[in-house]
């Protein structure tokens, strides 16, 4: 048999090329690697407009409840003294955080697990003023100050109350400043048992001290101590899905603590001085030291030698 070499060398060759159907290709595998572009969550021109506006409202609310306080005779100003120190440390707040200052931002690293392919990185920062923390640390104590006065707590249960309120806003900033999410809600928790402290003192004692002095003076206290305590409820709310979990942005953040502000204390101020004003038997007077200072008698003398001595 004569086998023709040509013939033969087009058979061998075809098993040695591949085709194309031999071809596997490689998925899964990105071309590009992304690029780890920080994300910076900020206030923008709007959220500053909102602060320069609450900074007027306050300023104009401290005024106001200054020159009511001059219509009283001095030893009944105790709520006006406490409702426009509200106002004065609030107005210094939010000065600082609408000119740029009383913040900072805090920084995370955000790592998604790949399996095939390096772990991506994400840098993330969050604008937080800590103004804000600086303020209500000052101002709660004092409006629970001014409920307390009004219900007629005793001086343990406004310790207790003060204490606890303090200790709620600290740990509330201290999770606000928090990269890790652990300690950010353990912070976050720790507030809110803190804040049920000072609703108990509140609704429990304060209700059932008001309601002790007369009808008049328990209604009024049950209904702007239950406006107060809804609205204290509803920060931990804002900032549970803005600083905590970044739902919001840093405006919407901004707008909605405004807003509260505004009600928590302007409006909580008017309402107490102006209602107060007309309810004799909720009148705090205040004589002595307060009104009078020190009188020669209990002054105190220095290079006088008492006689006999």
């Amino acid at each position: 048999m004569i086998v023709d070499p040509v013939e033969a060398l087009k058979k061998t060759s075809n098993l040695l090329v591949p085709t194309s159907s031999s071809h596997v290709p490689i998925t899964g595998l990105p071309t590009v690697l992304p690029t780890n572009t920080p994300i910076v969550v900020e206030a923008t021109h709007v959220g500053t407009s909102i602060l320069w506006v609450v900074f007027v409202l306050m300023l104009i609310s401290t005024i106001a409840f200054a020159a009511m306080a001059f219509r009283v005779p001095v030893e009944k100003r105790l709520f006006h003294i406490l409702t426009a120190s509200i106002t004065a440390f609030a107005t210094i707040s939010y000065y600082a955080m609408a000119s740029g200052d009383g913040n900072s931002y805090n920084h995370s690293v955000i790592v998604e697990k790949h399996q095939h392919v390096p772990d991506t990185k994400q840098d993330f920062s969050r604008q937080i003023f800590w103004a804000r923390y600086v303020d209500w640390s000052l101002t709660t104590p004092l409006l629970l100050l001014d409920l307390a006065f009004l219900a007629g707590l005793n001086g343990a249960q406004i310790l207790v109350a003060i204490i606890a309120d303090v200790v709620m806003i600290l740990t509330g900033l201290f999770a606000a400043l928090s990269t890790n999410d652990s300690q950010k809600w353990g912070y976050y928790a720790m507030a809110c048992v803190a804040f049920l402290l000072v609703i108990y003192q509140l609704a429990v004692h304060g209700r059932s001290m008001a309601q002790s002095k007369n009808s008049q003076t328990g209604n009024f206290f049950t209904a702007i101590g239950a406006f107060t305590l809804v609205i204290w409820t509803i920060y931990p709310i804002i900032w549970g899905i803005g600083e905590g979990s970044n739902t919001i942005n840093v405006d919407g953040e901004i707008l909605a603590y405004a807003i509260l502000d505004v009600l928590a204390k302007p409006v909580f101020g008017f309402w107490l001085l102006f209602t107060h004003g007309r309810m004799d038997s909720s009148h705090v007077r205040l004589d002595g030291f307060w009104s009078h200072g020190l009188s020669s008698e209990g002054s105190i003398r220095v290079g006088d030698d008492d006689e006999g001595a």
